[in-house]
């Protein structure tokens, strides 16, 4: 259960609650994969072997139209980084017409790939790879029997690209946007080959080169030129935003900064961000900070009535509809609170009395009243799939989002728009941008390539679409 922290609509999310991964982000549907050839669409001239890896040539091979060809059970999955498969020659028959490639739906499997459009193929026979009508490459090196040979998609770099014994070859730019399935194809009497779709290790180090991959990449964002105080302004901006004032006072100190209370940074952020919104950035975060400041301090200590009493002194004039669901995120808290420090009988007489008020106002609402109530189910709750409510983390989800209403409440600024967005920082603002051009950039690939997860990259994982 853990990852679900805040019931607040998505616009009104901090950055912490914002880039947390929430369990159903978490639990992707598994990407299912080929497994074996498909006998149900397959060629006539055919025998596939019961296992369905292994397949043999039976036709005369005397004409254009009498290919065997065949296409694994499910098409190459698109989630991902990279997809290979691997293919070897245990016959090569009368003349060797092998073929390894990626074909779409449509493909005739009385055909070679790589002859058809929406087709790649690499033939063992002249070493060439053929990508359609017209279109082909010298590799300069055919395959025969005793050869182990591999297709693979580089969604990363749009690239269908080839294997020959361990090594790989010259790839070539993936102009078909469609699903594509590993397919082979074969000519002449008695060729016979066996596939392999990651059953047993692969001869290719296909492993090495995903982790090539990703550093080319990572270098490649490295390499960006970004102004000297870039870094600086954001950490900056962001230490004012959330209130951390301690923080922000040493980080001044320790930059040779003249004043907590002077310029954030707004001229290299304007670098990054349009101007308007670097100087709002700049002038906004200064808000209530010394009163930011005590709030948060009060949340981490667990003193959630001490925070209860703060803003209702200091923010009496906010409407019921924004100040209820901090009074909601609070009331949890408490509840929490009263669980860590063991009274139970408290936090059933506060869930009675102030809780049960806001079943059913809201799903998100419902899922953390759900979490929090049910950490008196168990004797230790700290051990129970709630625990992730007692964590320290939890405390500073609420602190955030508090902090975020605080700064909704600044009279001299419309800091509030019409969609009713709360405020980000700047560093919030870049990573939003940086979520929305990968998001972007898997639409214009059809949809292919590598899911970009922000949470997992944050959270020092490798496997998160960078």
């Amino acid at each position: 259960m853990s990852g679900r922290f805040c019931p607040f609509d998505s616009s009104e999310k901090t950055s912490s609650v914002m880039f947390r991964a929430t369990l159903d982000d978490e639990e992707e549907e598994v990407e299912e994969e080929p497994t074996h050839l498909n006998t149900n669409t397959c060629s006539l001239y055919l025998v596939v072997s019961t296992d369905k890896l292994t397949a043999r040539y039976t036709g005369d091979g005397r004409h254009g139209h009498d290919v065997g060809a065949i296409q694994s059970n499910r098409p190459a999955p698109c989630r991902r980084l990279i997809y290979y498969f691997e293919m070897t020659v245990k016959d090569r028959g009368q003349k060797g017409y092998t073929t390894i490639g990626f074909t779409d739906e449509h493909f005739k499997n009385s055909r070679q790939p790589g002859w058809e459009v929406n087709s790649y193929g690499y033939h063992g026979d002249d070493g060439k790879l053929y990508r359609g009508p017209g279109s082909v490459d010298l590799y300069a090196q055919g395959f025969t029997v005793g050869d182990t040979v591999g297709a693979g998609i580089n969604y990363a770099a749009q690239e269908i690209f080839f294997t020959k014994n361990g090594k790989a070859l010259t790839g070539v730019y993936k102009d078909v946007k469609t699903p594509l399935y590993p397919t082979i194809g074969l000519h002449s009497l008695n060729e016979k080959v066996e596939v392999n779709f990651g059953q047993r290790k692969f001869l290719f180090d296909v492993e090495t080169m995903i982790l090539e991959e990703r550093v080319r990449r990572q270098c490649a964002v490295e390499n960006l030129p970004l102004p000297p105080t870039a870094s600086h302004s954001i950490v900056r901006a962001f230490l004012v935003h959330y209130g951390y004032h301690d923080t922000l006072t040493a980080f001044d100190a320790a930059c040779g900064a003249a004043s907590a209370d002077g310029c954030v940074g707004s001229i290299a952020l304007g670098e990054l961000l349009p101007q308007q919104e670097a100087n709002g950035v700049a002038d906004d975060n200064m808000f209530a900070l010394d009163q930011r400041k005590l709030l948060r301090r009060l949340i981490r200590e667990g003193n959630v009535e001490g925070v209860l009493i703060n803003l209702q002194e200091w923010y009496p004039q906010e409407k019921e509809e924004h100040f209820s669901k901090i009074l909601f995120l609070l009331r949890c808290q408490k509840f929490i609170e009263l669980i860590r420090t063991g009274h139970v009988e408290d936090a059933v007489n506060l869930a009675r009395s102030q809780l049960a008020s806001f079943f059913g106002k809201s799903r998100d609402q419902d899922l953390l009243l759900h979490d929090c109530l049910a950490l008196l189910a168990y004797e230790r709750p700290q051990d129970s799939p709630m625990a992730y409510l007692l964590q320290f983390g939890q405390r500073e989800v609420v602190a955030d989002a508090v902090n975020a209403f605080v700064l909704g409440t600044n009279p001299s600024t419309a800091i509030v728009d019409k969609t009713g967005k709360r405020p980000q920082s700047a560093l919030e603002k870049l990573l939003r941008q940086l979520t929305a051009c990968h998001v972007e950039k898997r639409l214009l690939n059809g949809g292919q390539g590598e899911v970009f997860r922000l949470h997992r990259i944050l959270q020092g994982g490798k496997d998160g679409g960078w």
